[in-house]
């Protein structure tokens, strides 16, 4: 079984900077794509940022300029540093990844518990 636990959520006034983190633990022989989502109340879940295992990332329009993503591939951790920080930002923000498990496993998707990030002054 593989784990996702984020951290480094809280509330930042708006303008302020976070870091969130997502360490992937348990059975793992490689981690593909990594992403963040994240989900406001009353909205979908959307598609923040993603990485690939040679570090090609992709950005959503409404973060792009403000959030970066990298990854530590010996650590398998997945980051997202988040500046200029706005009221709409907030949301609870999920670590996704593509895991395989062994060589002789598919590669299965899994999804992190969700940071909350709230954005207020």
């Amino acid at each position: 079984q593989v784990q996702l636990v984020e951290s480094g959520g809280g509330l930042v006034q708006p303008g302020g900077s976070l870091r969130l983190s997502c360490a992937a633990s348990g059975s793992i022989t490689s981690i593909y794509f990594m992403r963040w989502y994240r989900q406001a109340p009353g909205k979908q879940r959307e598609l923040v940022a993603s990485i690939t295992r040679g570090g090609t990332t992709n950005l959503g329009d409404s973060v792009k300029g403000r959030f970066t993503i990298r990854r530590d591939n010996d650590k398998n951790t997945v980051y997202l540093q988040m500046s200029s920080l706005k009221p709409e930002d907030t949301a609870v923000y999920f670590c996704n990844a593509d895991v395989k498990t062994s060589s002789l496993a598919a590669v299965s998707n899994y999804w992190g518990r969700g940071t909350q990030v709230t954005v207020s002054s």
